[in-house]
Order: C-alpha cells, then sequence, then structure tokens
C-alpha cells in the first residue's frame, strides 16, 4: 500500500487524524416503509473472517460534499433510490463512532436523515463499490421489535428505542447517539 488516495483500501474520504486514527465524515439514512420497518445492510470487517454486523445505508462525504448531498447520493449508489434532498427529515441523529476496519483503526462523525418508501422497495446493488461488493451481504427489511430481540450486533446500538421514539415529521436539532 503506497497511503495514496487511490491505493488507500478504506477509500478516498479517509483522512489521518492523530496517532494514525483513520476519520471521515459521514452521512447516513434511516430508511423506513410503509410497513414500519428499517432498511439495513449486513457488513463484515473482511479482514476480520466471521464478524457481521447491521448498519444503515450511508458513507463517507467527498470534499466538500455537504450532509445532506452525500446522503442523497449515498442513497442512490446503495439502494438505486433517487430521491429529492428537500424530502429527507433532518439531520435527526448524530453520532461518532470508533470501529476497526480493514486492520485500521477508524473514527467516524455521522449524521443521520430519515426518508420514507412504500412496502415493497427492493434496494439495487448495481451502484456498489467494490470494497461494498466485499464487505456487504445483504440487506433486509427489519421489524423494529424483531431487530431488539435478534440477538444480532446492530447500529446505532439503540436503534429500536430510536425509532421507536422518531417523530412522523423531525422539527428539531440532531439528537446525540451511541
Amino acid at each position: 500500500m503506497t497511503g495514496s488516495a487511490e491505493h488507500d483500501p478504506l477509500g478516498p474520504e479517509w483522512g489521518h487524524g492523530p496517532g494514525g486514527l483513520r476519520t471521515r465524515e459521514a452521512s447516513r439514512v434511516v430508511l423506513l416503509d410503509d410497513a414500519g420497518r428499517v432498511l439495513l445492510l449486513r457488513g463484515t470487517d473482511p479482514a476480520r473472517p466471521g464478524t457481521d454486523w447491521w448498519f444503515t445505508v450511508g458513507g463517507g462525504r467527498g470534499p466538500g460534499e455537504d450532509a445532506r448531498t452525500a446522503v442523497v447520493r449515498e442513497l442512490h449508489e446503495e439502494t438505486g433510490l433517487d430521491v429529492d434532498p428537500a424530502t429527507l427529515d433532518g439531520p435527526v441523529w448524530a453520532r461518532v463512532a470508533d470501529f476497526p476496519f480493514l486492520g485500521q483503526t477508524c473514527r467516524q462523525t455521522e449524521e443521520f436523515f430519515v426518508h420514507r418508501v412504500a412496502a415493497g422497495f427492493e434496494p439495487d446493488r448495481a451502484g456498489w463499490t467494490p470494497l461494498e461488493q466485499a464487505s456487504v451481504s445483504e440487506f433486509r427489511w427489519w421489524v423494529p421489535a424483531e431487530l431488539a430481540g435478534s440477538g444480532t450486533v446492530y447500529y446505532p446500538e439503540d436503534l429500536p428505542r430510536l425509532l421507536a421514539e422518531l417523530p412522523p415529521v423531525w422539527a428539531g436539532d440532531p439528537i446525540t447517539v451511541a
């Protein structure tokens, strides 16, 4: 690995923080359907076989890209869904996540938006990057109560409660979550 952005296994949106910490800003979307379910992706770390967790659609922001523009782009890339930025609620939540990935220690500062679709929407993987193809194995629509009792790892960690407290239309500042 040369360390240049084009050869960086994490991708060009990742910077370097103190002590080698990899950092980026990210935008995520809580994609809900009218049946009350949330769409999550099942991820794994290719450097740590056997690990897996569920997470919301989204990813890193490009240089100069604002949070809302990034989440619209990520929605299209990861699900094939094209949305008007004005139809997004939020940001509703904010969090800083520290985690290991591809043998590196990462810190991601995230803002979460909400978008609602009709039940029956099927995501399309056509826009996935090679890293997403290697690290994301499936999509699944989850009923929040089912997710809470599943014994699986998911992020944000308190997602079922957060979803239960989410109003039909967001009108406030983002809430900091774990």
